[in-house]
């Protein structure tokens, strides 16, 4: 007679949710069974308060259209302040172009780097004329005090491209130190994983298998009469 089935109850014990992680002293969840909870938290780098002043200030990133207006606005609102101010006093109005010749050079963004010592020549001209020396009435006269200017006053502007031209030259070798790590990961990653890939897929290959693994059955004789011993022949005695 057949017996009758039974069916196993359902109120079986059941394995409780695991519990949210509980917040930890720093306020994040933390799990004593994670990977982290035997691992210290190394503390952050202090910082200088040179550093967060510097992170403080502002780091607009200007194009090479815009790096050349803001230069030369710049440059001429200051030379209208000089004047205005100081009576036109080229060390004032020099130590002012270094500023903004800087300023540029730091602000302009990675693609047009180039434009930042082309712009400065172009900017100390163009703040150079509310405080140059007129040599003669009207426009003629206006423009030959300035290339006056220019030719008295060369040191300053050979002084200013060349602090923009120092900071770009320095910020162009930094990007090419960055590319050429980004890639240097990018290709060793690369090749973790061509390795990773090349293990997974001989791990899944078949193995063939080892005539001592098989069964005595499906052997062929030629293989069951390798695997037997051979023989010890008895040693011949001479008298």
């Amino acid at each position: 007679m057949e017996q009758p089935r039974t069916r196993p109850s359902q109120n079986r014990s059941r394995r409780p949710a695991p519990l949210p992680p509980q917040a930890g002293p720093h306020g994040r969840g933390s799990d004593a069974y994670g990977p982290d909870a035997s691992v210290p938290r190394r503390p952050g780098r202090p910082v200088s308060p040179l550093a967060r002043r510097l992170r403080a200030l502002p780091n607009p990133r200007l194009t090479g259209l815009g790096s050349g207006l803001f230069c030369a606005g710049s440059m001429f609102l200051l030379g209208c302040l000089d004047q205005l101010l100081f009576g036109g006093s080229i060390a004032v109005y020099g130590v002012l172009f270094l500023l903004i010749s800087a300023l540029t050079a730091i602000w302009v963004r990675r693609a047009d780097l180039i434009t930042a010592p082309i712009c400065a020549p172009i900017a100390f001209t163009t703040g150079v004329v509310p405080i140059a020396d007129s040599t003669g009435d009207g426009l003629a006269g206006r423009i030959m005090g300035v290339f006056t200017a220019l030719a008295l006053h060369a040191g300053w502007l050979y002084g200013g491209t060349l602090v923009a031209g120092v900071i770009v030259l320095v910020r162009k070798v930094r990007l090419i130190a960055r590319k050429a790590a980004a890639n240097r990961a990018a290709r060793g990653a690369q090749r973790a994983r061509v390795r990773a890939e090349q293990r997974a897929a001989s791990a899944e290959r078949p193995r063939r298998p080892h005539p001592q693994d098989t069964p005595a059955r499906a052997l062929t004789p030629r293989a069951r009469r390798a695997q037997q011993p051979e023989p010890q022949r008895p040693r011949r005695r001479t008298v």
